[in-house]
């Protein structure tokens, strides 16, 4: 009995930290400040709770610099269809964003397209929606 309740404490504390962290993106992430990036996808990490791109933008100087960049959940990623290929290194996006607080090149989207094939993903409100390509 005594293991039972330490397991339930255990998970009631880590489903805690996980809800927090979840729900955090406003003290991460600044909607005030957006920016646009143009650039390569060198990574796509489908993770919970929230999924990464890693995209080499190339600065003024033409020295790539890599931008992470967190979407929407992976559940809500998942129910409109997006999945571990639908972003392959070396698609070009365009991405627009809010820039991280502290973190230096490091954004969450709000806006995806990928011009070679019109694909877009837009984050509105709780509801994440694409357009794939025809």
């Amino acid at each position: 009995m005594v293991r039972g309740a330490l397991v339930f404490a255990a998970a009631f504390a880590f489903s805690g930290m996980a809800a927090h962290a979840h729900h955090a993106i406003a003290s991460v992430y600044d909607n005030s400040r957006q920016v646009t990036i143009d650039g390569i996808v060198a990574q796509f990490q489908l993770v919970n709770p929230h999924p990464f791109l890693f995209i080499d933008v190339k600065d003024g100087t033409g020295a790539a610099q890599l931008w992470r960049v967190e979407m929407d959940n992976r559940g809500e990623l998942a129910a409109i269809g997006v999945t571990a290929t639908t972003f392959k290194p070396g698609d070009r996006l365009v991405v627009t964003g809010s820039l991280a607080r502290t973190q230096p090149q490091s954004l969450y989207v709000l806006r995806l397209d990928r011009p070679a094939d019109g694909f877009w993903y837009e984050q509105i409100g709780r509801s994440p929606k694409i357009r794939a390509p025809s």
